[in-house]
């Protein structure tokens, strides 16, 4: 069987499998599945053409990291083939845990769980039937290699996850502000004492794509629209599992119905096999079917959220940088109830308030890293000459409201 197929990318081109291995993993229902859950989860509300899947950004960064380790042997840093390959598979399945609609839904379906933790279990349980032949990638994937570089280019602040996200949403969502020179960025890229570094004169490139990547949370990731579906689709996930806690019955998915009536937790998708292949039939397609039948609910609220939802009658929501007052959101939950007829509890669900962050650059966590004509390594906040650098060093934490429109 010929296992070294050719994918048509419409933002890269064309990309090649070079590996049968590499492929024997695009086939498998694990990664399968990655094409039933969006990228940017529900932005498309506002970007329609945001409609491109996690299987697609997987394939984008599995690309740009060949192409990061081609550019890194060429400056004569040591790469075998078996690292390369490994680097590869890690970048592919760095996302592979990931639940409908992304992060959406990451800390109220199933609370407590990280993705990247049930990536790491499926990518054991991948090493598992390909008999080990993933050990090396699970290594890098989880930083215990001895060459912390491959780590870096896998899981930084400016690894080709997010130079391959940044350019495929901004191309999706038409917001060019987002576009980065990821080619050039990885031109510029090398490794000095096992860090990876970027050479001085790719500085420019690396202030623009911090300035992008600012962007691209205010206008993409955290726009107001989006937080405000976003939090209507949790409210409506958390009614659900509160309604069958108490014994009523909804219409869902085997899977999802698993997760509603469940209190799973990581331990749970190692110790349960069950678990982690119920987890994998699940997708963006159980959310909005089972949403399809709760909008027909007895349940005021749960059926309120669904249909606003399926027929996009979002409600209103308001972003500020100083916290809401106590008076206006008791308002707004005393104006909800009336208008309603629902109790105190009821009330949590339609009118929310909460905050939200934006860290372009964090350089308390990992730094990118700039290297001096001089051989010297400095943090690309101390090496830029440009103030708005320093600055978006900086957290940046907006506050907001939601509720109904007719409140308003």
């Amino acid at each position: 069987m010929n296992k070294r197929k050719i994918f048509n990318d419409p933002v890269h081109g064309f990309i090649t499998i070079p590996h049968p291995l590499v492929f024997d993993i695009l086939e498998h229902p694990y990664f399968q599945r990655l094409r039933r859950i969006k990228q940017l989860g529900l932005s498309e509300y506002v970007y329609p053409g945001a409609i491109h899947t996690r299987f697609h950004h997987a394939l984008g960064a599995f690309h740009l990291m060949r192409k990061a380790l081609s550019t890194l042997k060429v400056k004569g840093v040591k790469i075998t083939e078996q690292e390369e390959l490994a680097a590869c598979i890690a970048i592919l399945l760095h996302d592979i845990g990931h639940g409908p609609f992304s992060h959406t839904l990451e800390h109220s379906l199933i609370i407590g769980v990280h993705h990247e933790d049930i990536s790491k279990i499926y990518m054991r349980r991948l090493n598992e039937h390909f008999k080990g032949k993933l050990s090396l990638a699970i290594e890098i994937f989880e930083g215990t290699y001895k060459k912390k570089f491959l780590h870096q280019l896998v899981s930084s602040q400016l690894d080709v996850d997010r130079l391959d996200y940044l350019t495929r949403d901004s191309f999706f969502t038409g917001v060019n502000e987002g576009s980065v020179s990821y080619e050039r960025i990885i031109e510029m890229m090398n490794v000095h004492k096992d860090q990876l570094v970027i050479e001085q004169k790719g500085i420019y490139s690396i202030e623009s794509f911090i300035v992008g990547r600012r962007l691209m949370y205010w206008q993409v990731y955290l726009h107001k629209t989006v937080l405000c579906v976003e939090q209507m689709v949790i409210k409506a996930i958390e009614r659900a599992k509160y309604l069958i806690a108490g014994g009523q019955q909804l219409d869902a998915s085997p899977a999802l119905s698993f997760f509603l009536q469940n209190k799973v937790k990581l331990k749970d998708f190692t110790e349960d096999a069950k678990v982690l292949e119920l987890y994998s039939q699940l997708d963006d397609f159980d959310i909005f079917g089972a949403f399809k039948y709760w909008r027909h609910s007895s349940d005021k609220v749960l059926s309120m959220l669904c249909e606003a939802i399926l027929d996009r009658k979002l409600f209103k929501i308001e972003i500020s940088a100083k916290p809401f007052t106590k008076q206006k959101v008791a308002h707004l939950y005393v104006a909800a109830k009336k208008q309603y007829k629902l109790t105190d509890a009821e009330a949590n669900y339609l009118v929310v308030t909460d905050t939200t962050t934006n860290y372009a650059y964090n350089s308390k966590e990992d730094r990118i890293n700039i290297v001096t004509s001089a051989g010297d390594i400095k943090d690309i906040a101390i090496a830029s000459d440009q103030l708005n650098i320093r600055a978006l060093s900086e957290p940046v934490v907006k506050h907001y409201i939601f509720y109904p429109k007719k409140l308003a």
